[in-house]
């Protein structure tokens, strides 16, 4: 019904309008407290096989909304009764900001993609620590995806970053340091160890200031862009920093293999390409990390993650948690139920007592 909803309709409506709708509409019915815990035993696949424990968190499943979608904690509590085990807002910065100029969010349908430059549009860390302040007790998994403001100088990056470290810690059941979107000029050279190592330490000497009596913990998320040589110096930099993990990965601002013709795609403009074009390259950097980071730092593997058996191959190659963004978007509101059934089907196929379990086994 909604893949005829979708290619009918939603298709020839503007990307950013549409999801704006859609988002309302969630944080409508699923946000409601009358129907949110109805809908939620409903589209939750309640299989115990599925739950899992990371970083000292309790996930109910391992698939988690990226970061991307619920930008300024709008409706965590709407999203987690969709069926999703985590989620993760943002990307957050210090001071608010517009983004880039619209259009700038367009779907490639042919390729089950999307091309954003959105450019951290987000209401700025204190608004959505206010947003977060109101959120109930009962809530999803929360990480919270915090990026440079693009008015911050290079200079003022490590002080931009603590300040949304310090407003939002409290609140974070892990945060992520953004430091690969191509969206905002220069980011990506903080990809640098040499640049990343001081920031990330910033940022984790902030939490524990910011958080006493509690641990947060803290992972880096990188792009499938970068080359061989810099995951492995990304790996060794967090053994040797000791975080938490990897998120693996960001969009590309490469436009091979696409089906969608090339005049159309140059058409569109810059940006970053998310969905099904990133899964072989996505897979490939987890089965790098898994191999550098050794088993006690978590790969949280996003990019091209469309089914269970998307899923399923992520975790076997290393990642403990998988994530989605574009997948949800062409798949609606029933389809975390649907990955996360499809994944427990395959879990006990292939005879593993956990998620934890299936973790690098390949």
């Amino acid at each position: 019904m909604y893949d005829l909803l979708f290619q009918h309709v939603l298709r020839r409506i503007p990307a950013e309008p549409i999801h704006g709708v859609a988002f309302g509409a969630i944080r409508g019915v699923a946000g409601s407290s009358l129907v949110g815990p109805r809908l939620s035993s409903v589209l939750t696949a309640p299989d115990p096989v599925l739950r899992t424990r990371v970083f000292g968190v309790d996930f109910p499943n391992p698939l988690g909304l990226a970061a991307g979608f619920d930008k300024d904690a709008r409706g965590p509590v709407a999203l987690g009764n969709l069926g999703f085990g985590f989620v993760e807002i943002g990307t957050v910065t210090a001071r608010p900001q517009p983004g880039n100029p619209k259009p700038r969010l367009f779907r490639l349908p042919a390729d089950k993609a999307l091309v954003n430059r959105m450019g951290f549009n987000n209401s700025g860390a204190d608004a959505v620590a206010a947003h977060l302040a109101t959120l109930p007790e009962r809530r999803p998994v929360l990480g919270i995806n915090i990026g440079k403001s693009k008015a911050a100088t290079p200079d003022e990056a490590v002080d931009d970053y603590r300040y949304s470290a310090r407003a939002l810690g409290r609140f974070a059941d892990y945060v992520v340091v953004n430091v690969s979107s191509p969206n905002t000029p220069g980011l990506r050279d903080m990809q640098q160890v040499s640049v990343l190592e001081p920031l990330l330490g910033a940022v984790r000497d902030e939490l524990v200031s910011a958080v006493p009596g509690r641990t947060v913990p803290l992972l880096v998320k990188i792009t499938t862009d970068l080359a061989g040589e810099d995951v492995d110096a990304v790996a060794d930099m967090s053994v040797r920093l000791g975080l938490d993990g990897v998120v693996a990965t960001n969009t590309t601002v490469s436009r091979e293999g696409l089906r969608t013709p090339r005049a159309e795609v140059d058409a569109l403009g810059a940006g970053g390409v998310s969905g099904l074009p990133l899964r072989e390259a996505a897979q490939a950097v987890v089965g790098t990390l898994r191999a550098k980071l050794g088993p006690e730092r978590t790969i949280i593997s996003v990019g091209g993650i469309f089914t269970g058996e998307d899923a399923y191959q992520r975790i076997t190659a290393g990642a403990s948690l998988v994530q989605s963004y574009t997948g949800f978007i062409y798949g609606g509101a029933t389809w975390p139920k649907k990955v996360n059934q499809e994944l427990a089907v395959l879990l006990h196929r292939n005879r593993h007592r956990s998620v934890a379990a299936a973790v690098g086994t390949t």
